[in-house]
């Protein structure tokens, strides 16, 4: 399959607040709320190996690099440095989070198809999620959120969140950001420092 050039569409956090809200593909919709659990991570999404819901509760207290991903971009060798970036501070308490979302065209497998793609070549072993959208009308409440906080939709694949211990963006990375690159890093690293 070729690949597509990765050219920037135009979406501010703005105009993707003023859409209304809508389920996402791929995205099992709120969780169940949870004592203790942000606001943010109050949400569940399928498992993309299986499709079992999975709730991002789950992940409170941790220290979150969130990326929507796509198998045909530029940007699709960031996998290799998101997966490095998983192994080296995983047990200091990062995870890196992975959203396939089709929005820019350049993710049309199946969820098997992208599992098994992410595994075989980039050796994927941080959490992925179903499918979904991360922009748009369609795009599911916990992008929203994220595009809020951030103060920045996703323009294109391999957008990058760093959500800190307390569940609250504090970083926002666009596509062309490297996620070893120092500022991603930087970003990562005092969340780490922080007390949970």
């Amino acid at each position: 399959m070729r690949r597509r050039l990765c050219l920037p569409a135009l979406l501010t956090a703005s105009l993707l607040a003023a859409l209304p809200a809508a389920a996402a593909d791929g995205a099992a919709g709120p969780a169940p709320a949870s004592a203790g659990c942000p606001a943010l991570l109050n949400h569940s999404f399928e498992r993309l190996q299986d499709e079992a819901p999975q709730s991002l509760c789950q992940y409170r207290g941790k220290v979150l690099l969130v990326v929507n991903t796509a198998s045909y971009c530029g940007f699709t060798g960031q996998y290799k440095g998101l997966e490095a970036l998983y192994a080296k501070y995983r047990d200091q308490g990062l995870v890196v989070l992975g959203f396939p979302s089709n929005d820019f065209a350049q993710e049309t497998g199946s969820n098997t198809q992208i599992a098994d793609f992410c595994e075989n070549t980039f050796g994927v072993k941080f959490p992925m999620f179903s499918k979904s959208q991360v922009r748009g009308s369609g795009a599911s409440a916990f992008y929203r959120q994220l595009a809020e906080q951030g103060g920045q939709a996703p323009r294109w694949n391999f957008h990058k969140y760093v959500v800190g211990r307390s569940g609250t963006v504090v970083g926002s990375f666009g596509s062309s950001v490297d996620p070893q690159s120092k500022p991603v890093v930087d970003a990562i690293e005092r969340q780490l420092a922080a007390k949970p």
